[in-house]
């Protein structure tokens, strides 16, 4: 995934209300971004941090820039972290298309937002002749408490842990169900659960494991121009 536009470098200010960010840009000049992320960001949203702001391309949108990138250094030296929770969908997407995963290859059709389960919709479905329909449910991985190893969730989330029971019933019913954790990070060598953070996602995971969905952990390499899935790793639990 390519960014259309250059993205603009500024300051941050503070987050709050979850969904806005206030920034300095490099002329001085304070604004407010979106911020297309629901969680805690824990780490990322430190005052002061240098991020990068994409510009707004629908001239009705009420803020001008969108938070795609902050630089942070989790012990290795600063660097770019995705904080935009609506790209790993599409991520995941483009490089199955592109035959980058291999545990997803060799299915003939990708559709996105396919309503499944009990009024849920699921983020990619894949299907293929003579191969069982594949549910994926892609999630935003992004919190770091120990160098090299991301976490997930970062907060309670209860969507989640339905997601978790929705693909658990597919499994039961005979279809391929895979909850794939996409780290936007890409230092992190391993994805685990913060089971202290949520218990109960930590529990609707064990079930579902034991159900038959499948788990797989990706790390993004991530610039200015862009972000692509990279590779897979480790995925703990």
């Amino acid at each position: 995934m390519r960014f259309p536009e250059p993205l603009v470098p500024a300051r941050l200010v503070r987050r709050y209300k979850r969904f806005l960010a206030d920034v300095v840009l490099e002329d001085g000049r304070e604004t407010t971004a979106h911020v297309a992320n629901s969680g805690a960001m824990t780490g990322l949203a430190v005052p002061g941090s240098r991020v990068w702001l994409s510009p707004a391309r629908s001239p009705g949108r009420k803020l001008a820039f969108g938070w795609e990138m902050v630089e942070a250094d989790f012990g290795a030296g600063p660097e770019l972290v995705g904080v935009n929770t609506m790209h790993p969908n599409a991520l995941v997407a483009e490089a199955i298309r592109a035959g980058a995963i291999p545990a997803l290859a060799g299915y003939t059709s990708l559709r996105r937002e396919v309503k499944y389960g009990v009024n849920s919709r699921i983020d990619l479905l894949l299907e293929g002749e003579g191969r069982a329909p594949c549910y994926v449910e892609v999630k935003n991985v992004h919190l770091i408490r120990r160098p090299g190893l991301t976490e997930f969730p970062d907060c309670v989330t209860a969507r989640g842990t339905k997601h978790l029971v929705e693909l658990a019933a597919m499994a039961q019913g005979g279809a391929r169900a895979v909850m794939v954790y996409l780290s936007q990070i890409g230092s992190a060598s391993a994805i685990a659960l913060a089971r202290d953070i949520d218990p109960a996602y930590g529990h609707a995971f064990d079930l579902a494991r034991e159900a038959g969905v499948e788990a797989l952990g990706l790390i993004c390499a991530l610039d200015l121009d862009g972000i692509t899935v990279a590779h897979a790793v480790p995925m703990l639990g």
